[in-house]
């Protein structure tokens, strides 16, 4: 990652810090913008050396001053929704009720046409699977 990457994840990390710590909107605001011209005061550095101590100096600053309880959001890792929504898996829908695939004709007919396809292409590639007697 360049350093102006590594600065704007910074930027970033450290705008969500300040919105754990102010709900007001209008204070948030203030903040950001304060944060914005701390930012904006060093973008131009043109020694290397100095950007890095700058950029050092503020992940460490970031990690002193973070909240005790980070904000997340609800879908995120960490958020009270991740994973919530299972998605099941293709072969749950071979365990359907013959009634119930009655229901999508077309959608099985298809199915079942491309788990053909499909068993031909594998037996192709990787050859019969042989059952092998395990006594």
């Amino acid at each position: 990652m360049s350093s102006f990457e590594t600065c704007a994840c910074l930027y970033k990390r450290a705008l969500r810090n300040l919105e754990a710590f102010y709900d007001r909107r209008n204070v948030y605001r203030y903040q950001a913008v304060l944060l914005r011209a701390r930012f904006d005061r060093h973008v131009k550095e043109p020694d290397m050396r100095k950007a890095a101590e700058l950029l050092k100096n503020g992940e460490e600053e970031l990690f002193l001053t973070q909240h005790p309880i980070p904000r997340a959001f609800a879908t995120s890792a960490g958020g009270v929704a991740h994973q919530r929504v299972v998605l099941p898996p293709d072969w749950v829908l071979d365990y359907w009720h013959p009634l119930e695939k009655a229901h999508y004709p077309e959608y099985f007919k298809k199915r079942e046409q491309r788990k053909k396809e499909f068993i031909a292409m594998w037996e192709k590639e990787h050859g019969k699977h042989e059952e092998k007697d395990h006594h």
